[in-house]
């Protein structure tokens, strides 16, 4: 709409002999109970008129009247210009833009972008609260490549420390050496049952010294397990070759197990990084801001800096006995990997709960006089809730993900086959549409709420094949793809259509919003921008589709040019729910 910004700096010359920046003309979209399509805020330009926002909009109306003839008629509602485009206009928009293949594909921008995500802990299977994060930083990814951005998957492992042994330990104690193969269990399960079991057996041992006199405490320090698992951390810091050698071997278990989990979920990764490689990074860097007077150091031998002036509080950085705490490692960790990429942005897909920490380590980065502190942003999300006894969980609290994916599939088994919609599918295609309407229905749920905002997922309400759902966007786009396999007639050249009913406007109007909807969910790091835009497409194709024959039109030329609009609106549907992680069927 680049070409009415443009009149309108021109107007405001004519009209009012001023000068104006294009930026700071406001063009919205039509509130859809007026007529027209793009609204100009008038009340900006009263001063420079010294008329009323309605006399105002009329000079400006009939000036870009006069000089665009892509401008059919305007209509003011108080302080608002009101413009209906052509029906030329719009035909013009769908045949030489929509259309073709390189509609909302965006040039590289020669920036590069590193999106973190996942992160999850080796010591038990990925859960529900990383699902929403796995979700969220592949989709993310997709729709900054989309916008032209290089990116840079990124996942950082945590696969060592207390919690690691623990797992080591009690499968050392009450595995009897069994093995995913032996057992048939994922290894991610596996190795999370004994964290379960040490949990459990840690627990009796507090109980049992507490009955000979010990505080809770006391009890949970002098607990034998507590004390081996302890011992097992500095054994595997000491390089121990039997220890690590079992660390080695069940964390092998994990990541095959984690890759079967990631494969269902539809998530990939360019780059692993491991805490285990990582930890020590960041020691340099804090005796850097040593010498800089970024750090300074207490009576004891610690290592702190004092943020009380940003508004925060005094952060311990290197413990008195020179270890690490986990910032300094976060420290470490940001410089490997710019050094790695030398990336633009470096975004963190991690849980609200660390927004306190990523303030922290971001300022310190950037007091360090790092350059490329200034590009790291925290991408923050709420918790997901379910709701109650609706799940179980094998670990009594958290809802495992590969729990949530066979729930999901079996979901929309249920809800398929009680609509009878499989009847002529072989049980494969049955399965794979199972698997494609379940993560569908997941994933758009997730999804479609601004990331910041907690949520409660309900499995059943995400299957539903009516509202906005994954599943309904799925099943208006096997509507489409119905439509075009019996079209029985060539729909690829151009037609001579001159006018527009109102649905096949309407229609179009959504479609060439599809590259600046883009831009603004790379802008805002934001799927809920997609899903939302994409549930707006498939309402205004239902509402075509409901109201106008397509294969029964009155003629060939309006049959084609019909075929084609529902050819363009599956294309913007499929790549939309793409940048979502989601498939949609061909047929359902």
């Amino acid at each position: 709409m680049d070409f009415i910004i443009e009149a309108v700096v021109k107007a405001v010359k004519h009209l009012y002999q001023t000068d104006i920046a294009a930026d700071t003309i406001n063009l919205q979209e039509t509130r859809k109970e007026f007529e027209g399509q793009v609204t100009i805020v008038t009340f900006p330009f009263t001063k420079l008129s010294r008329k009323s926002p309605e006399q105002t909009g009329t000079d400006i109306g009939e000036y870009l009247h006069k000089e665009l003839p892509q401008i059919a008629s305007f209509n003011i509602i108080k302080g608002f210009l009101n413009i209906s485009l052509t029906d030329a206009y719009w035909i013009e928009q769908l045949y030489n833009n929509i259309l073709t293949e390189d509609f909302a594909v965006a040039k590289p921008n020669g920036k590069k972008v590193m999106v973190e995500y996942s992160s999850p802990n080796t010591n038990k299977p990925l859960h529900l609260g990383h699902v929403r994060n796995n979700l969220l930083g592949f989709s993310v990814s997709q729709i900054l490549n989309a916008a032209g951005f290089e990116v840079i998957k990124a996942n950082l492992v945590n696969d060592r420390g207390i919690h690691i042994c623990k797992s080591m330990l009690a499968w050392q104690l009450f595995g009897n050496g069994e093995t995913p193969v032996s057992t048939g269990e994922k290894g991610d399960h596996l190795v999370g049952k004994y964290y379960v079991i040490f949990d459990k057996e840690y627990k009796k041992q507090i109980e049992f010294l507490k009955s000979e006199g010990q505080t809770e405490e006391e009890a949970k320090k002098n607990a034998p397990l507590i004390k081996t698992a302890q011992e097992m951390l500095q054994k595997w810091e000491a390089g121990d070759e039997e220890v690590i050698n079992l660390w080695k071997t069940m964390n092998t278990w994990v990541y095959d197990g984690f890759g079967k989990t990631y494969h269902r979920l539809g998530v990939d990764f360019d780059k692993f990084y491991y805490e285990s490689n990582t930890y020590l990074l960041g020691k340099d860097l804090i005796e850097e801001g040593l010498e800089n007077g970024v750090f300074y150091k207490k009576e004891d031998g610690s290592v702190w800096i004092d943020l009380t002036g940003d508004g925060l509080d005094e952060k311990l950085v290197r413990r008195a006995d020179g270890t690490s705490v986990y910032i300094t490692q976060d420290i470490g960790t940001a410089q490997l990997k710019y050094d790695d990429f030398q990336m633009d942005e470096s975004i963190y897909v991690v849980g609200n709960e660390q927004d306190y920490h990523f303030k922290v380590l971001f300022l310190i980065l950037n007091k360090l006089g790092k350059s490329w502190a200034k590009g790291l942003y925290h991408l923050s999300y709420g918790m997901v809730d379910l709701p109650s006894g609706k799940m179980k969980s094998r670990e009594g609290t958290v809802v495992d993900a590969d729990d949530l994916i066979d729930e999901m599939e079996q979901t929309a088994k249920e809800q398929t086959e009680a609509l009878g919609k499989v009847n002529d599918f072989s049980e494969e295609e049955k399965l794979a549409l199972y698997h494609t309407i379940g993560m569908g229905a997941l994933k758009y749920f997730l999804l479609k709420v601004d990331p910041k905002k907690r949520l409660l997922f309900d499995p059943n309400e995400s299957v539903d094949f009516q509202g906005n759902t994954g599943p309904f966007i799925q099943y208006t786009h096997a509507r489409i793809k119905s439509v075009l396999s019996r079209a029985g007639i060539n729909f690829t050249d151009q037609t001579n259509i001159a006018v527009l009913d109102g649905v096949e406007r309407d229609l179009i109007v959504v479609l060439t919003q599809y590259p600046a909807i883009i831009a603004e969910a790379a802008n805002g790091y934001n799927p809920a921008t997609i899903a939302n835009y994409i549930y707006e497409l498939a309402k205004a194709y239902n509402k075509f589709y409901h109201e106008k024959s397509i294969l029964q039109a009155e003629d060939d030329l309006l049959k084609i040019f019909r075929l084609q609009l529902s050819s363009a609106s599956a294309k913007v549907i499929s790549r939309g729910m793409a940048l979502l992680g989601i498939d949609v069927p061909e047929r359902m």
